[in-house]
């Protein structure tokens, strides 16, 4: 059985019995069947029914956000947030994706050649709870668009959102079969993933679980994408708008509780600003507000599972013994033990697992630096890549410094987000693979070369 419980009361919210081995060939086999007509639906209707699935996201927004609040504990305001993102990328992807897929012309030779896109079969999707429906649709969208279909092995602890993601593209008007979930524990992944029917599979998670399911789809040849964790440089210089970019740390760091890959973890700060900043990030972290996640004040809620803070508290206790100083936090509430501090840390030291390991809570590190070259050095100290900040009012020196950065996407003056426009992943052991923008809807295709001679 999967269980979810609401992470704010503990209550069990709802039981749910995993799909059996002999279900899930029934699922397969009919996907199947299903990719076959769906790879020959015209591209401008696959398009409208994107777009049909967008209008049922807005009239769903209430009933989403609060499914989404109650089983991971994400603060609702963000959990709407959430919904109403995911129905512009629907809209994205319903006025620009029939271009996307559109053929290449290629100048060679031949009378004719061009390069073509190609649905290629059912992709699997392992994802995560902290964004439980954007992580879903991001990779769901643009790949059902393109002519695939798609399986989807959520978090057990988001089973109810997965259901409930399921149960609007037949409402949008797709076919059944086009989108599945399926419901096991993630030791039953190799179950799927090594299908002759599977065909791509993607993972958004953790280093550990990406390297697992890396080393599965090598065995067994299947293509994949891995969206895997960050620990964000947030590289703020001397000349930066110092409000601007403590304010921007703070909304970066604690959205969803701090349980967000690609949110800044690791602030690098010049250090003729770093007592002030240290001093205004105090400030703004003790005025956030605790408690209920369904409560629309709330900035800061649960823990999205008790190992998970259990974990966040064994992070910063070793790191404090290590000789960190804590400014703020450093422990779950007195009166609600799911809902962790904001914490600030300073002095921190590379052996420490703050500032080597990622931190999935609400913790901040401030760390100084006297030049560029410090700067860049402390921002590539990490095994990941996935995004990453410069605060300057020298564009010049941004644009420098961007090439400098090891990551998939820099931002200047702004804090690192996904954006349908735009393609998102990483590098180093965040991953390798785009989701999002054209170069996510081509993923998940044979890009064929066609040659045409007279």
């Amino acid at each position: 059985m999967l269980h979810t419980y609401n992470p704010f009361t503990g209550n069990l919210i709802e039981s749910y019995t995993e799909h059996s081995d002999h279900e899930i060939e029934l699922i397969i086999e009919n996907q199947n069947f299903r990719f076959n007509a769906w790879k020959k639906t015209e591209l401008t209707e696959r398009c409208r029914l994107i777009g049909q699935l967008g209008k049922i996201l807005k009239k769903e927004q209430q009933s989403f956000a609060q499914l989404i609040t109650s089983e991971m504990g994400k603060p609702i305001r963000e959990s709407l947030a959430e919904v109403v993102k995911c129905a512009w990328l629907c809209e994205y992807y319903s006025e620009n994706g029939a271009a996307m897929l559109q053929d290449i012309p290629i100048k060679t030779e031949a009378n004719t050649s061009f390069v073509s896109f190609e649905p290629i079969g059912i992709i699997f999707a392992i994802m995560p709870w902290n964004f439980p429906l954007w992580q879903a649709l991001r990779f769901a969208v643009p790949t059902i668009l393109a002519g695939n279909v798609v399986i989807l092995k959520h978090a057990p602890n988001v089973s109810g959102t997965s259901l409930k993601i399921e149960s609007i593209f037949p409402e949008a008007g797709f076919p059944v079969n086009v989108f599945r979930s399926v419901l096991i524990q993630a030791e039953r992944s190799e179950t799927i993933i090594r299908h002759q029917s599977i065909r791509g599979v993607t993972i958004t998670g953790s280093e550990k679980a990406g390297s697992s399911v890396a080393s599965l789809s090598g065995k067994y040849l299947k293509k994949c994408v891995l969206e895997l964790g960050g620990s964000d440089p947030y590289i703020v210089f001397e000349d930066a708008d110092l409000n601007k970019s403590c304010q921007a740390a703070v909304d970066s760091r604690m959205l969803n509780s701090g349980q967000v890959c690609i949110a800044a973890k690791r602030f690098i700060v010049h250090e003729s600003l770093f007592q002030e900043f240290v001093e205004v990030q105090k400030n703004a972290l003790l005025n956030l507000n605790l408690g209920d996640p369904m409560q629309t004040k709330t900035q800061i809620g649960p823990m999205a599972r008790p190992d998970l803070a259990t974990k966040l508290q064994k992070q910063i206790d070793e790191s404090i013994a290590s000789g960190a100083k804590l400014i703020c936090g450093g422990k779950r509430s007195n009166s609600l033990p799911t809902v962790f501090e904001p914490t600030l840390l300073i002095d921190i030291q590379k052996n420490m697992p703050v500032y080597k390991e990622e931190t999935f809570g609400p913790v901040t590190i401030v760390i100084p630096f006297q030049t560029e070259e410090e700067a860049i050095r402390i921002a590539n100290d990490t095994s990941f890549g996935l995004g990453a900040s410069i605060w300057t009012n020298d564009l010049k020196r941004a644009k420098r410094l961007m090439n400098a950065i090891d990551a998939g996407s820099v931002f200047v003056n702004s804090i690192t987000k996904s954006d349908p426009r735009l393609p998102f992943g990483g590098t180093k052991s965040s991953g390798f693979g785009r989701e999002l923008s054209f170069y996510g809807i081509t993923e998940f295709t044979n890009i064929k070369t066609n040659w045409i001679q007279a």
